[in-house]
Formats: structure tokens, sequence, C-alpha cells
């Protein structure tokens, strides 16, 4: 399969909406919508489009791929994680001092309406090319980093002599112990993975030389089909080991037997749950798909009781501009209890603080 040729048939405007939702907008909802493209990019698989129920104006695929009109809701930040205080070099992060975060490319197969790096959704990605000497040798000086995260947009939407690229160089780094790449494919287009045999001899070779692990991003049950267990199937025969980081979203899993559902799933495939992610407050996003800290935290844990011990190794987390803070609990009626789970500041590393929380706060700073 020519994949790239493939994202061509990608349903990307009103029009091509229309015909596939089988749904008439009126001209004002086209005006707005196109409004919305125009800024924000849609872009849409055909195979992840035939997952939405058609006759569920709620359904949870659907709300994640579609444009809604209230994305003009510009309420909010468009970097919640200070990304741009943390670039040292041109599509390479170092927040933490461990890991160095490189993104690589801005196109994705299938562009989220939650994503939170909108503000470059659809960007050219010619730029982070041409900075790829710089950004190992950064990695190779930085003795103290000792994992890559290979991200973007999405990773496995370069080509492969650009992931070879990154791997021959970054695998011949001594003090790496391993490299990540981050990805929504196997959810939104499988089939680059399963039908792409240079693709997995790539990640079986490199694997032996690198540790390598794929980090996934499922969001509900609907997303676990067949086809993307056969691609999970396929990075897992590599030998490489899958991680899921799921996003809480308000309208799509927001419910503590779906998030259950969903942790079952993955465990079964052979997934390992990572982190649970607090929606973040990204203008265009925030009042769409935040859920309050405490409701986010009580489907959390209602989630977890009806899971094994497999299903609850993740961590219920929020990423903002100091570090990655996991949400430990609450403590009383208005105060939770957080934990520095990663940080900007070595004087967090660790650290444990409560914090007063009205009912409908959706996030902390």
């Amino acid at each position: 399969m020519d994949w790239a040729k493939e994202l061509e048939q990608n349903v990307t405007t009103v029009e091509e909406l229309e015909e596939k939702l089988k749904h008439h907008f009126t001209e004002e909802e086209k005006k707005k919508l196109n409004e919305i493209i125009d800024t924000y990019p849609m872009s849409v698989t055909r195979f992840y489009l035939s997952l939405i129920d058609l006759n569920d104006e709620k359904d949870p695929i659907r709300r994640m791929c579609i444009p809604s009109i209230s994305e003009t809701d510009m309420n909010g930040s468009l970097d919640t994680s200070g990304e741009s205080d943390n670039t040292v070099v041109t599509g390479l992060q170092h927040k933490y001092k461990q890991t160095a975060l490189i993104l690589s490319t801005n196109q994705c197969a299938m562009y989220c309406r939650f994503c939170f790096r909108k503000r470059l959704v659809g960007q050219s990605s010619t730029e982070i090319i041409k900075h790829m000497d710089d950004i190992i040798s950064y990695i190779n000086n930085q003795k103290g980093i000792s994992n890559v995260l290979i991200s973007g947009g999405d990773s496995l939407l370069n080509t492969n002599s650009t992931i070879k690229n990154y791997l021959d160089k970054l695998s011949a780094i001594e003090h790496l112990d391993f490299i990540r790449f981050g990805t929504r494919v196997p959810i939104t287009f499988p089939m680059r993975i399963y039908e792409d045999n240079e693709l997995l001899k790539l990640l079986r070779e490199y694997n032996d030389k690198k540790k390598i692990y794929i980090i996934t991003h499922f969001n509900h049950p609907n997303e676990m089909t067949e086809s993307s267990h056969r691609a999970i199937k396929a990075l897992i025969d590599c030998g490489i080991i899958i991680k899921n980081q799921t996003v809480l979203l308000k309208g799509v899993n927001d419910d503590s037997y779906i998030l259950a559902e969903l942790i079952d799933k993955m465990t079964a495939w052979g997934i390992i749950p990572y982190y649970i992610f607090q929606c973040r407050p990204v203008a265009g996003v925030k009042n769409q798909f935040q859920l309050p800290l405490i409701k986010g935290y009580k489907i959390v844990e209602e989630a977890k009781a009806r899971l094994n011990g497999q299903g609850k190794c993740f961590r219920y987390v929020l990423s903002n501009r100091n570090g990655k803070v996991e949400i430990l609990g609450i403590l009383k009626e208005n105060t939770m209890l957080f934990k520095y789970h990663e940080s900007k500041e070595e004087s967090n590393y660790g650290r444990v603080f409560m914090k007063s929380v009205e009912k409908d706060q959706c996030w902390i700073d």
C-alpha cells in the first residue's frame, strides 16, 4: 500500500463531510465550519470515519474527529505546557532532565479536535528535518538524557527513510537506554503499520540495537477495532513494548464503565496503560472537552475499582508548565492532593501538596 497516497483520500472539506456523514449542514453551519477548518484543519482517514455511528449525533468517534461550532470558543491557551519555553533546538524540547522530545513532524493521519498542539496542526515539517543534525548533536552532548520520545504530529507519519535516519543516529548514542515513538496511527490508520513490511523490518532490526517503545493513544473502546488489533500484534511481534496514554474527554470517555472497558481491552491486547491525562485548557478545546478535576478523579477511581492489577498501573495526571502532576485524591469536599510525578525544577521532584479546588475547576497552574 502507498500509504501517503491513501491519505490523499482523507476527508478535508465540509462538502466531503456532508457526503460521508449523509448530513446536510445549513449555510450558517457551513460558514462557521469553514472558518474553523481554515484555522484548525480537518483531515479524517476514511477508515476512522467508517467507525462513526451515523445515527448518533453524540457518537464519541465523531466527537473526536469532526469539527464542532463550539471550537470557535477561544477561551484558553494555545501553549498550556510552556512548550515554547522548553525548545532548545528547532523541533527539540528538553523539559525533563532524562527525556528529550523531538517534534518530528506536524502531520497526523487524522487531526483530533482535542489536540493540545492545535497551534501546529497542518504546518510544514521541513524546518524540523533541516535541523536533524543539530537535534542529534544536542542529545549526544547531554549525557543526562537517557531516552528520546519521537512525537509530532504523529511520528509514524514520517517516511520510512526518515524513521530509519532517526533510529540509526539515536541508537548509536551510548547514554540512551531506549527510544519511544508517540503515535495514534494504530487507531486512525492501522494499515500504515500492518501493510508496511519495510517499516516492521526497520523496527525489528533497530529494536535489537536499542529498545523501542511505542506510545499509543486509545481513548474509547470503539477505537479498538480488528484492524487496530492487527497493527498492535504486528508491533508486538517485532518485540516492541506498547504503552498507552488516554485523555479524559467530556462526551467521549467520561464514564467509569467505558474507561474500564477500554483498559480491559488494552491489557488483553498486551498494551500497558501508562497515563490518563486531564484534558488541557487549550483554546478551542477547553470548553468542549475538559472535565472538572473532582469529577474526573471520581470517574478514574470508579474505573479502577473494576480493573485487575495490570489495568490499575496507570497514573491520572495533568501536564502544566511546571511539570507532570499526579492527581492523588480528594481529602475533603474542596481540597485535593497532588504530587509532582515529573518536574521542570529539581526542587519539586516528588513534592506532595494540597490545593483548594472548586467543584467546576478543571485545571491547576
